[in-house]
């Protein structure tokens, strides 16, 4: 009998372990970056069924909408004067403008924020320089490259993409290549690469990644 009621005791005592691991998990930050063209935009589409409790950061920009793009699910779409006066306010989590013609990217940082607290995982998409904003913020969050497979495969897809004027396709190139330097500075970076013909495997290490941290014992509180 003695032994019976141990063996109780030591029973409720793993499981109370095993629900202490299970508490474990804290909301996770991760940010998805790269040069311009690489294919974040696709990967965030193929994700968002994969993952749809979490938080998917929408970008607000003030350039044109192409053709398909949709307000609040792409991107928040806004005019400069409206962008600028809540990049005065501090409403940007990050913020910058890009290939210097007037157009600004940046993140509402109050809908990271909320997520954040509600116990959600938020996943933002970001180019180099936001992921650095973000990382000198938020210093615990999750980041990850995407690399182009070569310099001669990103420069295809730009020019498939028949978005940008001939200074603008080298502006992205010349932006794209300085920004290959600062890949080091990311928690994962080689693991991914998003190749034309493997966008299922990218989504895949991408996935892998999010489950590791996720599985990690000692987890960081966020900070924004």
């Amino acid at each position: 009998m003695t032994g019976h009621l141990s063996d109780e005791g030591m029973n409720e005592r793993a499981d109370q372990l095993i629900d202490a691991l299970r508490s474990v998990v804290r909301p996770r930050l991760f940010v998805i970056s790269g040069p311009s063209g690489v294919g974040k935009d696709t990967l965030i589409q193929d994700l968002r069924p994969v993952y749809p409790e979490f938080h998917f950061a929408v970008t607000a920009t003030t350039r044109e909408r192409r053709p398909g793009e949709i307000d609040g699910v792409h991107y928040y779409f806004m005019t400069r004067d409206e962008f600028l006066a809540r990049r005065a306010a501090g409403e940007f989590l990050e913020s910058a403008e890009v290939y210097g013609r007037g157009h600004w990217y940046g993140v509402p940082k109050e809908r990271v924020r909320a997520a954040l607290r509600s116990g959600r995982h938020v996943i933002v998409k970001v180019d180099v320089q936001g992921a650095a904003s973000i990382r000198q913020l938020a210093p615990k969050s999750i980041q990850i490259f995407v690399a182009p497979p070569s310099m001669q495969a990103l420069t295809e897809r730009l020019l498939r993409r028949k978005s940008d004027d001939p200074v603008v396709l080298m502006q992205r190139l010349r932006t794209a290549s300085r920004e290959l330097s600062s890949a080091a500075d990311f928690d994962y970076v080689d693991v991914v690469f998003n190749e034309t013909d493997q966008q299922e495997s990218a989504v895949n290490a991408i996935n892998a990644i999010i489950q590791a941290e996720l599985s990690r014992i000692n987890q960081p509180e966020i900070e924004l």
